[in-house]
C-alpha cells in the first residue's frame, strides 16, 4: 500500500492564509491619551515583537485612555471599548 494511502488525511491547512498578530485591548493602557497607535508604535513599545501581515485588536480587557487606533482588524468588542473611551478604531 502505498504511504499516501495509508496516512490518515484530516483537516484543510489554507496556503494562502495571512495569518495576523493579536493585540488585546488592555494592553493599549501603556500608551498616553490622545496617542495614535499603529503597527510600528505596537513594536516601539515591544508588545509585538515582529508583525509580517497586520494587527487584529481583540476584546479582551478594559481601556480607559482615549487613542486613535489603527489595525488590520478589529472584533466587535474591541471597538465598542475604544470607541466608549472616546477613541476611534481605523482600519487599514
Amino acid at each position: 500500500m502505498p504511504l499516501a494511502r495509508r496516512v490518515p488525511k484530516r483537516g484543510f491547512n489554507n496556503i494562502f492564509a495571512k495569518p495576523l498578530e493579536a493585540v488585546n485591548v488592555g494592553v493599549l493602557k501603556r500608551f498616553k491619551s490622545g496617542d495614535t497607535v499603529g503597527q510600528k508604535e505596537l513594536i516601539e513599545a515591544g508588545i509585538l515583537s515582529g508583525c509580517k501581515y497586520g494587527v487584529k485588536i481583540l476584546g479582551n480587557g478594559t481601556l480607559n485612555v482615549k487613542l486613535t487606533v489603527k489595525a488590520t482588524a478589529f472584533t466587535e468588542s474591541a471597538k465598542k471599548k475604544i470607541e466608549k473611551a472616546g477613541g476611534k478604531a481605523q482600519v487599514v
